[in-house]
């Protein structure tokens, strides 16, 4: 399958536990695209985040606004693989969704410093794909893959976190946004959750569409 030559980034968003990694992997295969995974497992202070978020989350944040920085720039510009498709596991913008959440009034004013010269020539996406699910569902996915950072991780932080992805893509104008809810589908395993989301990303909607995959 082919996708419309207007969009060349596609980016997959949603919370932690919702899936994105595993749709990006799946639509990539499919689309033979390059694939951008989020590397949060590099960052040293993440684990210290979810043991003392007040000590260790600006230091997070800075060092996963840099890294989504560099990974974009040897993506699109470095390489120049923007003539090809692209496929991220997220939006750049998502990293103010986190810091909005996290960061201090101060730390916040400092954030939007630095978020702001680096975002400046970065590529924006053409389409998105918004994946949403209940915090039942996303507590139920993180303590499946049982990652030992994400053990202490509390439903109300996640409801919080949602509101905040909510009204962002909700609001968001910079492109279509497909919004799927995941709660009772499984794209990896099922073909036919996979090929509604594609044939609706196939479309080319120029509009915030809204989807709940059918059948078993």
């Amino acid at each position: 399958m082919k996708l419309d030559a207007g969009i060349r980034f596609l980016a997959i968003e949603g919370v932690i536990g919702v899936g994105k990694t595993s749709l990006a992997r799946v639509l990539a295969d499919k689309l033979e695209a390059t694939l951008i995974e989020e590397e949060f497992a590099e960052n040293p202070f993440l684990p210290k985040f979810y043991e003392n978020p007040e000590a260790y989350a600006f230091q997070t944040q800075l060092f996963f606004l840099l890294s989504r920085h560099r990974q974009f720039q040897d993506t699109f510009v470095q390489n120049d693989l923007f003539r090809n498709l692209v496929i991220s596991d997220y939006t750049f913008d998502k990293d103010r969704i986190f810091a909005l959440q996290n960061l201090t009034d101060s730390e916040m004013a400092m954030y939007e410093t630095v978020s702001t010269v680096l975002s400046k020539d970065l590529p924006k996406p053409d389409f998105v794909v918004y994946l949403q699910a209940s915090v039942q569902t996303l507590m139920r996915r993180i303590q499946g893959r049982n990652r030992p950072m994400e053990r202490g991780i509390e439903g109300n932080y996640l409801r919080d976190l949602l509101e905040r992805y909510n009204h962002h893509f909700w609001h968001y104008s910079d492109c279509p946004v497909l919004i799927v809810n995941t709660d009772n589908i499984d794209f990896v395993h099922n073909e036919k959750h996979l090929s509604q989301i594609l044939d609706v990303i196939a479309s080319s909607p120029s509009q915030t569409t809204y989807l709940v995959p059918e059948g078993g």
